[in-house]
């Protein structure tokens, strides 16, 4: 019973180039001897698809890549992969997410029974549910039953309630492959063994779970696909962040130990993943950020340069009237460490001219607001104007725990086309930039001894507008990840600062997500909202 796991990063609508890493990976398999290869969910066309299912075009080149690639499949290998099939009802929703068997030639069918809607899925909209998994006999393995993704989750293991669990309905098998698409969170590693591991118990039968990897909008998918043994305990798992090929031979118990990695790391491997499919398969070249000096632009340009390379990343300094002088000798000391190219423009003879120009507005204001706005605003400006010069992408460099509390100026440095840390609360923040210091350093020490400030007032620090970063770290937690009510007085001026500033983030840049719970596509509050 040799099964391959075929773990690959498919681009989204690129249908051909998919096709032909599937048949590629088929190839593989067939070399090392499986009987049968396993690939993940939507794997033909990327995951996931969402409004692209309305464009005709879209669905054409889907059907005649998929007619295409089953006629060159290996026919002594029988191989599962998932695509979206049209629903040949009457009524209902217009396709099926479908894992897609071939067995000599021959194509069998199995639809996704629980389509999940909730955070970042929104799988109702266009597909049908199956009614039953799809359960046959494959050459050389046996009884096969072919779940997808949320099929495997059903009980209330995610406190959803689904009308019914489809797994109780599959009789006794050899095997249970499952195609999944499953997003990185921080430990949803375990939530997937824990999930898997019930039903193997349960069925005394082996699991083959194969996850997507790659990047696509917000979300990382981290591969680490698996084999549970009928037991539930892991047998073997595939690498993460990369695409892999893993064989398996069930019956013996013959397979490849991979090495157990640290969280850390993979958060660090997840963001930089992030960031190098975002661009990669959006064709950008290069990439660029303003760099301040602070401990939020330093990580983001160590995240740069570890997916692109140095080469391909520039920052800018751009000092105001209140930047300090270890600020500019931070961002360069940071620079020559990473070897990045550098521009340092200064924002005064501008910001001078916008106070004469509107100094009927500004006087007028007490707080010190619009001039610190137009600060911000400034850099915007001039970080946007290097995009379209010289074709860069600008990359955000907000974290989550400013942005729960709207502390970011609209058009100024809430700007750019990518936030890659936007989902770490302020201590990863500092978490993740130690762990890129623990061999060298490579962010200078007073970055980390700082107090954090945005530097557009006299004397500034973050700490004068918002909670202590530690109170207001475990509130964004609890609040926005978990969705608790308020209880602590950090709680409930986070609870009135979220309502205040969610215009703000309906127009920030895409997030990438690494929690349960990000901003951007899986949180959508309404802007106005007085409850």
């Amino acid at each position: 019973m040799r099964v391959a796991l075929a773990q690959i990063n498919p681009t989204l609508g690129d249908f051909q180039r998919n096709a032909s890493k599937i048949l590629e990976f088929c190839q593989r398999a067939r070399s090392k001897k499986a009987h049968l290869v396993v690939f993940s969910e939507l794997a033909l066309s990327g995951y996931p698809p969402v409004d692209a299912l309305d464009d005709p075009n879209f669905i054409e080149a889907h059907q005649r890549a998929l007619t295409g690639m089953i006629s060159k499949l290996p026919k002594d290998l029988t191989v599962v992969f998932g695509a979206f099939t049209k629903n040949k009802k009457k009524q209902g929703k217009p396709f099926h997410n479908s894992a897609v068997v071939v067995i000599k030639g021959k194509v069998h069918l199995g639809h996704k029974n629980l389509l999940p809607s909730y955070d970042v899925f929104d799988e109702t909209r266009f597909f049908e549910p199956g009614t039953e998994i799809l359960q046959l006999r494959v050459p050389n393995i046996g009884r096969v039953a072919v779940t997808v993704c949320e099929d495997l989750w059903g009980e209330g293991i995610k406190g959803l309630t689904y009308a019914h669990d489809p797994l109780k309905r599959i009789k006794p098998c050899d095997l249970i492959v499952n195609l999944s698409a499953s997003p990185f969170s921080l430990g949803h590693r375990e939530r997937r063994l824990k999930a898997a591991a019930r039903w193997a118990k349960k069925l005394s039968s082996p699991i083959v779970y194969v996850n997507q990897v790659g990047a696509q909008d917000e979300l990382i998918f981290d591969g680490r696909s698996f084999v549970l043994g009928g037991t539930g305990k892991e047998m073997t798992e595939a690498h993460s962040f990369e695409e892999d090929l893993l064989i398996v031979d069930i019956e013996n118990k013959r397979y490849e130990v991979r090495p157990k990695e640290y969280e850390i790391e993979n958060l660090r491997r997840a963001l930089t993943l992030g960031i190098r499919d975002f661009a990669e398969k959006l064709g950008i070249k290069r990439v660029h950020l303003g760099l301040s000096g602070g401990i939020d632009s330093s990580l983001v340009a160590c995240l740069a340069c570890d997916a692109l390379g140095p080469n391909r990343v520039t920052g800018l300094l751009l000092p105001g009237p209140y930047s300090s002088e270890g600020s500019v000798t931070d961002t360069q000391e940071l620079s020559k460490n990473l070897k990045i190219q550098t521009e340092q423009i200064s924002i005064m003879d501008p910001f001078n001219s916008f106070l004469k120009l509107l100094n009927h507005w500004v006087e007028s204001d007490s707080s010190g607001i619009t001039e610190q706005n137009i600060q911000a605003r400034l850099r915007g400006l001039v970080l946007m104007a290097f995009s379209n010069a010289q074709q860069s992408l600008l990359l955000n460099t907000s974290n989550k725990s400013e942005l729960a509390a709207g502390y970011s100026t609209l058009y100024g440095d809430l700007c750019g086309g990518l936030c890659p840390i936007g989902d770490l609360t302020k201590e990863q923040v500092y978490a993740l930039s130690r762990h890129y210091n623990s061999g060298r350093e490579i962010i200078p020490k007073a970055v980390f001894e700082k107090a954090p400030s945005a530097e557009l007032a006299p004397n500034q620090k973050d700490q004068d507008t918002l909670p202590p970063y530690n109170l207001l770290d475990d509130a964004v937690i609890k609040i926005v990840e978990q969705s608790r009510p308020p209880k602590t007085e950090v709680e409930k001026w986070l609870k009135k600062a979220l309502q205040k500033s969610e215009f703000k983030r309906w127009q920030a840049p895409p997030i990438l997500r690494v929690s349960l719970h990000a901003f951007g596509r899986g949180r959508r509050h309404p802007i106005v909202n007085k409850n």
